[in-house]
């Protein structure tokens, strides 16, 4: 779906990884780990097309682009605070495909769909600001489906939220890639990430490794 080449990413011409290449297939489930500072979240942020590469490219399969791509970022104490209900905030992320002004019923529709998927449809005329980080988490996360259906990219998802609901989380997202979904997920959690991906990309001051599970872990490197 998402091929990388000789990819340099940063800000302002400068940057702060270089020399990746590694390839996100349909069904993947790909964690991107490493140190705080390895660029982890702007590599992201380039994959999603908000900012450009330094140097090298992202190409994307015939049919596919990066706009189709949803995206769950890190939380912030603004956003905990926003002023919209439930279905409000989960029906925006279809705006990028809107053709006009109005949701249309499909786009409502889905909307619904999503929010039943996430077990959050009791919640939908709930305001967001009232939530738990968990329920908040779930909301963002149905938003990102109704923004792509294929392939979404979560920054840290699980940052803020106690034990019981981290898990909870992580398997529900767990069930989203067994649904077909296809996950990149920047997370600080290696032994979530060799339990639920099939893919490892390890960052550092370089890319250090890109490649499966089962390999990663027969390098004996687990302290990414």
């Amino acid at each position: 779906m998402l091929k990388a080449d000789d990819l340099a990413v940063g800000y302002d011409g400068r940057a702060v990884l270089s020399g990746l290449s590694f390839t996100v297939h349909k069904g993947d489930y790909l964690c991107i780990v490493g140190e705080n500072g390895s660029g982890k979240t702007t590599l992201m942020r380039t994959m999603l097309g908000l900012i450009p590469p330094v140097s090298g490219k992202i190409t994307t399969k015939d049919g596919f682009s990066l706009s189709q791509i949803g995206f769950l970022p890190q939380q912030t104490d603004v956003q905990r605070d926003f002023p919209a209900t439930v279905r409000e905030i989960v029906l925006s992320g279809v705006t990028g495909k809107m053709k006009g002004f109005f949701y249309t019923r499909e786009d409502k529709q889905n909307a619904e769909r999503n929010m039943k998927r996430l077990g959050i449809e009791a919640l939908k005329n709930r305001s967001y600001s009232e939530l738990s980080g968990g329920q908040q988490q779930r909301v963002l996360l149905a938003r990102a489906l109704c923004a792509a259906e294929e392939m979404i990219l979560l920054d840290e998802p699980v940052t803020g939220l106690d034990p019981e609901t981290t898990n909870e989380m992580y398997q529900l997202i767990a069930r989203l890639h067994k649904d077909g979904v296809t996950v990149v997920m920047i997370t600080h959690d290696m032994d979530a990430a060799l339990k639920y991906s099939t893919h490892i990309l390890q960052l550092g001051d370089r890319q250090l490794f890109c490649g499966s599970v089962q390999d990663f872990v027969s390098r004996g490197e687990h302290d990414a």
